[in-house]
């Protein structure tokens, strides 16, 4: 155990302002593409190489739908280019891919319903500036896609990053605890929108109070009861995932896959089970060992996912009306590691999981890790379905997405808040919207790159370089 650094409040905030000297906050703006930049398609084809052959046109597919969902994939691209950014050299745990979509509802252990992020594939230590530039960008790119105009897209984007400001501030005058019981919650959200639609008496206010309700709502139907409704059939009296291929395939019908025998396949999935247990905490350890494994399937989930090894697994309980969904997600090397030093953790998974229990206000009971049954595999586990919300952001009306600006600003504020210094962070930042200025500035010229990389990733498409495999 190394000795851990306590300075006092004056030493970190005078950290945080000596920062400006060598990295100003207008160093953010001004973005250009470095000499040399790496050939985007080629970074996603170096991914390609360990993802699933049969899935890397479904992945293509999804990407090449507009350049909102293009950047949805292209974590490793914007690595790439914000390692040859300036930063303040201030980090906190990153979640390494913080576009607007991997925000969302989640269900607590106490079964209150946070927001908060909720996707950790990339999680890993650094630079509190890459989490908030691919935040803002993705608002950019966003209300462009949904034919916003300059004024409201530049709205939203500043928002987001002068929620985050304004949130580490608050962040930095709180105590250790008060940052680490910080959480927002539904009620939270739906109160906040209820509040500014009576201040402003506005139509449009009113739908967003109501919006805000209804995905709540939406999200507490959202469990393994469900899963169950839609994802599994009655066989002979039991309960088996139904084949929708090539989005879902039971593993029964994948004999061969892996290079392994169904009966292979079978032993691997019990020992993998096994190991996963063994991650858990005593307590919740005790709860799974409840459940029994009844069915496994492959599942193609997300945009940027889509290729790496995804299974989900049935399980049931007391009886057939007492279903558990467990997902199973590969877990390679963050995109970030590139880039930056390497993740203290050996097994990419529990990098995940640890950095996910680090940035969430609280997180799920069932969270585990494993070694996969093949060399160079690595998964994490979760709950699939455990109250999850998101929103539909292409319907969105602008003052609405300026709303969740607001709020996934603040949020990203808090998970930097939890692993990094907000007292230093917070004095980087100042009073006056520089930073927030800078960052937006940076978001409109990293979404015309977006755009220059979607239409290229596109060409590649159509002259045969890569393969693509629509509406899936």
């Amino acid at each position: 155990m190394s000795r851990v650094p306590h300075p006092n409040v004056e030493d970190r905030a005078a950290r945080g302002r000596a920062a400006r000297e060598h990295t100003p906050r207008e160093a953010h703006s001004g973005w250009a593409p470095a000499a040399g930049r790496r050939d985007p398609v080629a970074l996603l084809e170096e991914q390609n190489v360990t993802r699933e052959a049969d899935l890397v046109p479904v992945r293509h597919g999804r990407m090449m739908v507009s350049p909102f969902t293009f950047y949805r994939g292209a974590a490793k691209i914007m690595a790439a280019d914000l390692a040859e950014t300036p930063n303040a050299g201030l980090d906190s745990q990153l979640c390494g891919d913080a576009h607007l979509s991997n925000f969302g509802l989640f269900a607590s252990p106490e079964r209150t319903l946070l927001f908060g992020l909720n996707d950790f594939d990339e999680t890993l230590p650094g630079p509190f500036e890459y989490d908030v530039k691919r935040m803002a960008a993705s608002f950019t790119i966003a209300a462009r896609h949904n034919g916003y105009t300059a004024a409201d897209t530049t709205a939203a984007t500043l928002a987001s990053v002068t929620a985050y400001r304004e949130t580490m501030a608050e962040f930095a005058a709180l105590p250790v605890l008060g940052i680490w019981y910080a959480r927002t919650s539904e009620e939270d959200l739906t109160r906040t929108a209820k509040e500014i639609a009576r201040a402003t008496k506005s139509k449009t206010d009113k739908r967003l109070a109501k919006g805000a309700v209804a995905i709540g709502q939406k999200a507490r139907t959202r469990d393994s009861v469900q899963a169950l409704s839609k994802l599994a059939e009655l066989v002979d009296g039991q309960y088996r995932i139904v084949s929708q291929p090539p989005l879902v395939i039971p593993l029964r019908d994948v004999g061969g896959m892996y290079g392994l025998s169904a009966a292979d396949i079978s032993n691997a999935v019990h020992d993998q089970f096994v190991a996963y247990r063994a991650t858990l905490q005593d307590d919740r350890r005790h709860l799974l060992e409840q459940f029994e494994v009844i069915d496994v399937a492959r599942k193609v989930v997300g945009v940027g996912s889509v290729g790496t090894r995804a299974f989900i697994v049935l399980l049931q309980g007391r009886d057939q009306q007492d279903p558990l969904f467990l997902q199973v997600k590969e877990a390679t090397a963050s995109v970030l590691e590139d880039h930056l030093p390497k993740s203290r953790y050996e097994e990419p998974g529990e990098r995940v999981v640890q950095g996910q229990r680090l940035m969430q206000a609280a997180s799920d009971i069932f969270l585990g890790w494993t070694k996969g049954f093949q060399d160079n595999r690595h998964h994490y586990w979760r709950q699939l379905r455990d109250m999850k919300g998101s929103v539909d952001v292409e319907t969105m009306v602008p003052d609405a997405l300026k709303f969740y600006a607001q709020v996934c600003g603040q949020t990203l504020a808090r998970a930097h808040a939890r692993s990094g210094d907000p007292i230093a962070i917070a004095a980087y930042l100042g009073k006056k919207d520089r930073f927030d200025q800078s960052i937006t500035d940076f978001s409109a010229r990293y979404a015309d790159q977006n755009e220059r990389d979607y239409n290229e990733f596109c060409e590649a498409i159509r002259s045969g370089r890569l393969q693509a495999l629509e509406g899936l």
